[in-house]
């Protein structure tokens, strides 16, 4: 299998790595400076605050070109209208690997509805310079699956063959029947806790507010309300039913942890708002569409 992974921030240079590590045959695409260092070091991987610093060589491409198997975009949700319009030329699948509420039909009117794949990368890290900066491989960390689904929910031939050719790379991949739904629901959440870690100065800042956070999850409440759909996975309904005091120190002790510190939630750039506001933008309209 052929692939390119559109995107070179966090999550697409760890993938990139995992995948050219595992002998796949994989691009990383990035562009400017971002390029240029990719070009003289590799993907450059620390785990949290160590100073041992991996490279890793994945060739690196400009611009896409040619046929390939499978493209997983992993770029910034309000940065996908511009990918789609390099990426109606290009042949083969597309997986797109990023927050996203607004479901396939978009995705699908720009480069044809059979292309177009589902899903969320289970990786987290923060960038450090030209370093990606990724959480320490924990327990939990390490069982938790990516999701990939078709938009209509079938297991299909090459809906399987991602899968295997993922988890043959290392990667914790599993089919989502319901990956629209999933999204929603990790928007749900992911939104009000992201704009209140942004608003706070960090996820450790938001840990010592606990007013913030008892306004942040009733924002994610109403978010869950106003789903058409049950949320996907069902453990996140109890966030309308457990006692808000138990929610509250739950959290505190999540912000205060090292997957939340090195993760997109201490990311305070106007990047970071910007992607907020659009799956804002598009969790509303789902809502008033259901």
């Amino acid at each position: 299998m052929k692939l390119l992974v559109y995107g070179a921030g966090v999550c697409g240079s760890q993938f990139a790595a995992r995948l050219h590590e595992a002998g796949l045959d994989v691009s990383l695409l990035a562009r400017g400076e971002r390029l240029a260092s990719l070009r003289r070091h590799g993907v450059q991987l620390a785990e949290a605050d160590s100073p041992a610093v991996r490279r890793v060589p994945v060739p690196v491409v400009e611009h896409p070109a040619g046929a390939y198997d499978l493209t997983a975009v992993i770029v910034r949700a309000h940065q996908v209208d511009a990918v789609l319009e390099s990426l109606a030329g290009l042949e083969g699948d597309v997986l797109f690997l990023h927050n996203w509420v607004a479901g396939a039909e978009p995705l699908g009117a720009a480069i044809g509805p059979e292309r177009v794949l589902l899903g969320f990368p289970t990786l987290g890290g923060t960038m450090d310079g030209d370093i990606v900066r990724h959480r320490a491989t924990g327990f939990l960390t390490s069982r938790v699956p990516m999701p990939i689904g078709e938009p209509d929910g079938r297991t299909t031939p090459r809906l399987e063959r991602i899968v295997r050719e993922f988890r043959t790379a290392g990667i914790k991949a599993r089919a989502e029947p319901r990956m629209d739904a999933w999204l929603t629901t990790h928007a749900a959440f992911e939104i009000p806790l992201a704009q209140a870690a942004h608003a706070a100065g960090g996820p450790v800042a938001l840990a010592e507010d606990p007013d913030a956070i008892r306004g942040m999850l009733r924002l994610v409440r109403q978010n869950l309300a106003a789903m058409p759909t049950p949320p996907v996975p069902r453990a996140f309904a109890a966030l309308r039913t457990l006692p808000e005091g138990l929610l509250v120190a739950l959290v505190r002790r999540f912000l205060r942890s090292p997957a939340a510190v090195h993760s997109g939630l201490s990311d305070l750039s106007p990047t970071t708002a910007a992607e907020l506001e659009r799956q804002a933008a598009q969790l509303r309209a789902r809502a008033k569409a259901g």
